[in-house]
């Protein structure tokens, strides 16, 4: 097969690389291997629980619908990794706010390369199993004990020893994911809990379509166009681009001399990917799960106040709550902060630059130095505000259409779901294209 090193891989190309390439199959093997290893692990039970009662009642609360959609109903099933990966969220999401806030450890991820970014890789294992621990002893103790079969102090260690080292597990298998697989592991696990939500979402709506009237199917056809619409504003967010272009200065290399070249700086519309989504949607579902943490508080007057505030928080950060639009509001600004956030650790307009001074290279209209760095900030504020408000709408409008018609069949699932499970597929498939490119340009080599 004839193909142009200039031109991106074709399908065909593509799927014929990843079934005779040995190292980019060893990579989607290895990939496919551990995530179906994780999804095992989910329905693996913890001992001495009623689940059936325990799936009875968490069904009825709606503050864990989407805590479930995570863990891929890890949660509603008491498995071993019912916590699956949000403590390594939430862990990164403490030490990425810290980097930008302590110089010592922005130091350590920029200027210390490779090591101190494996530094700040085991620091955040660290605090991942600070949040587990955290996690596996109030689950059992004010979440599991009126289920438990044995209760008492016995169940609770056990427990929290089964959950904590399931946690970790997961973690150590999202790191491995991303170093021996392909695509983010951490994103990936995420996604594979998403799609293993999806069959029980549709069939609920299509049961709804056939015992419903016209109109209930009507509302149905609505709400599944509205998420069609929502997939291709994503894509169009995903793949955004502003095209800065830039001209290297003539230079001679003994006696010839090249000429100038016009190249061009590649913006996102959305620096952080799907990032942003994630970890927005962390600190939303933070509250209702310290709410399931505290309750059952007994006689403990403080713990009670405690469980009471996380509720009143939680129903406020809810979108079926009393308040739908404070939720709208918060999410917007949590996914603008992050956009903004991730696309400061992304692009540094600075280091930018210094680096195209370096090389000889310029803005057309832009004097080298100063004027450049304010520039290209100009230009990088301007994007991330675009990609952050569109990604605040798209990931709302589902949720007040649904709303609005009284469609709650995929509700947990929602926009948030779909931007996650669409952004992890385009960066996979960039990924596994890169593989592709790679060995297009090994083959030429060896010609």
């Amino acid at each position: 097969m004839v193909v142009s090193r200039d031109k991106a891989p074709t399908a065909q190309e593509t799927f014929m690389q990843m079934a005779q390439a040995a190292g980019l199959r060893g990579r989607l093997l290895v990939t496919i291997g551990l995530m179906i290893l994780v999804r095992l692990g989910i329905h693996i039970p913890i001992p001495n629980v009623d689940r059936a009662r325990f799936a009875a009642d968490f069904q009825n609360n709606p503050v864990s619908g989407f805590l479930d959609i995570f863990s891929g109903g890890g949660i509603s099933a008491v498995g071993i990794f019912a916590l699956g990966i949000l403590p390594f969220i939430n862990a990164s999401i403490i030490l990425q706010l810290l980097t930008a806030a302590i110089p010592s450890l922005e130091k350590l991820q920029k200027e210390e390369g490779e090591a101190g970014r494996r530094k700040i890789s085991q620091i955040t294992r660290y605090v991942a199993l600070g949040w587990t621990v955290i996690y596996s002893v109030g689950i059992p103790l004010k979440v599991l004990q009126p289920y438990a079969t044995t209760p008492g102090a016995v169940f609770v260690l056990q427990t929290a020893l089964a959950l904590t080292a399931g946690s970790m597990f997961v973690m150590w298998v999202s790191e491995l994911i991303t170093e021996r697989g392909i695509g983010n592991g951490a994103s990936l696990l995420i996604f594979v809990n998403i799609v293993a939500t999806l069959p029980q979402s549709l069939s609920k709506t299509i049961e709804l379509a056939q015992v419903g009237n016209r109109e209930i199917i009507g509302r149905v056809i609505i709400l599944l166009l509205v998420f069609l619409v929502m997939i291709v504003g994503i894509v169009f967010v995903q793949e955004g681009t502003r095209r800065i272009p830039i001209i290297s200065a003539r230079r001679q290399v003994g006696r010839r001399l090249y000429r100038e070249r016009t190249s061009y700086l590649p913006l996102r519309l959305n620096q952080g990917g799907v990032m942003p989504i994630i970890f927005a949607s962390s600190v939303l579902i933070l509250p209702g799960f310290l709410v399931e943490a505290t309750k059952n508080s007994g006689d403990n007057q403080l713990l009670g106040q405690v469980h009471q505030f996380f509720l009143q928080l939680s129903g406020y950060l809810r979108p079926d709550g009393q308040t739908p639009w404070i939720y709208a509001i918060v999410y917007l600004l949590m996914i603008v902060f992050f956009s903004y956030f991730y696309a400061s650790l992304i692009v540094n307009p600075v280091d930018l630059s210094q680096n195209l001074k370096k090389m000889g290279a310029s803005i057309p209209g832009i004097r080298p130095g100063r004027a450049t760095t304010d520039y290209v900030e100009r230009v990088l504020n301007r994007l991330t505000f675009l990609g952050a408000i569109f990604l605040g709408l798209v990931a709302i409008v589902p949720t007040a259409v649904e709303g609005t018609i009284g469609v709650t069949t995929f509700r947990g699932l929602g926009a948030t779901s779909l931007l996650i499970l669409v952004g992890v597929a385009i960066d996979t498939a960039k990924q596994i294209q890169t593989y592709v490119i790679s060995q297009r340009y090994e083959g030429m080599v060896k010609q």
